[in-house]
């Protein structure tokens, strides 16, 4: 989906112009609530891009009876789509690789002191990122953890996802919480084990 709106990152008016034209070359037979529901915008807001679109020819509103419609992109429309969508693809790939840097700038302090053997608490989307962010770096993920059972034994990129308890067995010396969203919860919740192994904890 071209479109998130989050707190920090909404969308622009040509994320929307994109996200409109991308779901257009799939299927334009879409009616405008279909779109508006899709993509998460009023009705209002659908016409309103539409007209926009066919007043810079685009797309073309083309009956097919007296009961259905369909839009469809032009060759200038298609053109316009592939080039947003490569320029939308260069933007996330920066923003993907400056989550990367930041991930190490925040391990920079561990590998600098030779504490390489790490554990990743929270086998989630941030935990793939922090995965990629390592691959060509010194550290050793020597487990991946979750307190959800469910995840326990499943493979994740490799590494089979632990119980939490492992950390009182396996070689490592620090713990980097891969959970955005819970990183205050997961640090009390290691405070006990980082206390007996001498462990560091490590928030992202």
């Amino acid at each position: 989906m071209l479109l998130s709106d989050g707190k920090y990152i909404k969308p622009s008016k040509e994320t929307r112009v994109l996200a409109i034209l991308d779901s257009l070359s799939q299927d334009s037979a879409l009616s405008q609530y279909e779109l508006g529901r899709r993509l998460k915008l009023s009705g209002a807001m659908v016409n309103q891009y539409l007209k926009l679109l066919q007043e810079q020819k685009l797309i073309e509103y083309r009956p097919v009876n007296g009961k259905s419609y369909r839009y469809v992109l032009t060759s200038g429309g298609e053109k316009s789509r592939r080039q947003m969508f490569s320029d939308y693809s260069s933007e996330t790939i920066r923003l993907y690789t400056n989550i990367k840097d930041f991930i190490i700038s925040k391990l920079r302090s561990l590998e600098v002191r030779g504490r390489k053997k790490i554990a990743l608490f929270g086998a989630s989307e941030t935990c793939e990122v922090v995965l990629s962010a390592l691959r060509d770096t010194g550290f050793q993920v020597v487990a991946v953890v979750d307190n959800d059972v469910d995840k326990h034994g499943a493979l994740f990129h490799g590494y089979v996802i632990s119980s939490p308890l492992v950390l009182d067995h396996v070689d490592c010396q620090a713990v980097v919480i891969t959970s955005f969203g819970r990183q205050d919860e997961i640090h009390q919740q290691l405070q006990p084990v980082s206390t007996r192994r001498g462990l560091e904890t490590v928030r992202l």
